[in-house]
């Protein structure tokens, strides 16, 4: 496996996992499947063009194949600049179970840590995916607060909890 910050090169293949993360747990992000298969290219490009405080991670497997994908994105507040956010943690199920969204992870930590006053990374994660959270536990993120009713899906709701890393 390889990871490395992804450039705006990759903002197809990077489309086609986002995507598809979107069709296969639809319940786990706040956007849908719907609503992104309509965004252009273009989009897909801006959203992962690194930039100062914002990049995104993906790993490609022995084929060059995207399998893994999570963004990075630094508050830009005068007063929350020194919290940054984890979104899109994904990990494509044939990919699955070989450690990568662990890997993903400490190197997203290695990246923004490296932010000078950097405090705190912040996530959010279905309070029932219990592999998720086992992931983010063994790195030292700790849950912090629950939303419940966060997300509203065909008619369900889905509470998320507050996680948060202090570095």
């Amino acid at each position: 496996m390889n990871i490395r910050v992804l450039k705006e090169f990759d903002a197809e293949l990077y489309q086609e996992l986002r995507l598809k993360a979107l069709k296969l747990s639809p319940e786990a992000f706040g956007s849908t499947y719907e609503r992104e298969v309509q965004f252009s290219l273009e989009t897909f490009v801006e959203r992962i063009k690194p930039m100062d405080g914002k990049f995104v991670l993906g790993a490609f497997d022995e084929h060059g194949s995207l399998v893994g994908s999570v963004s990075f994105v630094r508050d830009s507040g005068m007063k929350s600049s020194h919290k940054g956010n984890v979104y899109g943690m994904y990990v494509a199920p044939e990919a699955g179970g070989q450690g990568l969204g662990k890997k993903l992870m400490l190197e997203l930590v290695r990246r923004a840590s490296s932010y000078e006053g950097l405090e705190q990374i912040n996530l959010i994660v279905l309070s029932e995916n219990v592999i998720a959270k086992k992931l983010y536990k063994s790195l030292g993120f700790e849950i912090y607060g629950v939303e419940r009713k966060a997300l509203k899906y065909n008619g369900q709701y889905f509470d998320e909890d507050l996680m948060v890393l202090y570095i």
